[in-house]
């Protein structure tokens, strides 16, 4: 099988942490060359990757890279979006694409230009529990799907430097940073846009410009209804990270399944017909639900393989490519809308 050789922008941060060692594993890639303006000999060493740089520059004319992982903050992706594109180098872009929808409209318009292939890290859509979920609502498992809800919240105090902690370096807090993550992989499980969204703000706990809490109320093209939580301010071990998936004929329930790691629980109940009106409504009883296996998947080494397998067939993505990034995008920005308006905003 021949190898995408790639290069990483940014190899710090969730580079380091998540992303070059499931992209290590993948069987379609070769991580020639990194780069950081930081550690960036301490990060090669580990990874034993032979060239390394401090420029951005300095990558990008390495004629060994063929694609890019871009890891670096937010603000910067336009500038190493256009800077990749025209060195003909394909794209694989940390989320959010861009901090607004105009840059993302211009990075989509350069990568269109310079025919380069390009994929936004929307990870979770790769998770087995959430590929098994979303295999059960496609075969009528729980019927119609009329409610979601999910929830991704951490403890995420001022550290100095932390751009994600700066709207202006990140775009926003936990909205932009992690609600869009599960506008994603609702979109995703339930086969349908958002059309409607409507959103809260704030900052509750934490001591910097960037919102920590966020709450949206959805509605989906299919009628469905979805609430998203996410926050930086509520410790990470009193948050079970919930997906709920409420149908007409059953729900499944997972906890564990979104965040960064491979594995969590999902259960689910199913009924093969309506039931009749439960006036009595005894829900203090002990209900059936089912424990339900899913294949243990690296979400991170299977994201790096579907793009490789992209470049390699010289495809764009089915699974978050340009036009699902700058549908994200809108919403991403109906929702802040939202909350400065008070109104509920049509996508």
């Amino acid at each position: 099988m021949r190898k995408v050789n790639m290069g990483v922008l940014g190899a710090g941060g969730i580079a380091y942490r998540r992303t070059i060692p499931g992209m290590m594993q993948a069987k379609n890639i070769q991580l020639s060359a990194v780069m950081d303006i930081a550690n960036i000999e301490k990060i090669a060493g580990e990874f034993k990757i032979a060239r390394y740089y401090t420029r951005e520059k300095d990558l990008l004319e390495d004629p060994e890279v063929e694609a890019v992982y871009i890891a670096t903050p937010v603000n910067l992706h336009l500038e190493h979006i256009r800077a990749a594109a025209e060195k003909g180098k394909h794209i694989l872009c940390e989320k959010p694409i861009t901090g607004n929808p105009a840059e993302a409209a211009e990075a989509a318009r350069i990568c269109r230009h310079n025919g380069i292939i390009f994929q936004e890290g929307y990870m979770m859509k790769f998770h087995g529990a959430h590929r098994k979920i979303k295999n059960l609502v496609e075969s009528g498992k729980i019927g119609r799907i009329v409610y979601m809800r999910a929830q991704l919240s951490c403890w995420y105090p001022p550290i100095a430097g932390a751009w994600r902690q700066d709207p202006g370096k990140g775009g926003g807090g936990a909205l932009i940073d992690m609600a869009t993550h599960l506008y994603d992989l609702l979109e995703y499980i339930c086969g349908s846009g958002i059309s409607k969204v409507a959103a809260l703000t704030g900052r509750q706990v934490q001591d910097y410009k960037s919102e920590d809490s966020s709450t949206t109320l959805l509605e989906f093209s299919s009628g469905t209804q979805a609430t998203v939580d996410a926050f930086f301010c509520i410790p990470d071990e009193a948050s079970k990270t919930r997906l709920e998936i409420y149908g007409s004929m059953g729900s499944l329930l997972a906890e564990g399944t979104i965040g960064q790691g491979s594995g969590g629980k999902l259960e689910g109940i199913f009924k093969k017909d309506a039931a009749g009106y439960d006036a009595i409504q005894s829900k203090d009883e002990a209900l059936s639900f089912s424990d339900i296996g899913f294949d243990q998947v690296n979400p991170y080494t299977a994201e790096c393989e579907y793009f490789a397998n992209s470049v390699l067939e010289k495809k764009e993505p089915g699974i978050n490519g340009l036009d699902n990034s700058l549908h994200i995008m809108e919403v991403t920005e109906k929702a802040y809308s939202s909350y400065k308006t008070g109104r509920i905003l049509t996508v």
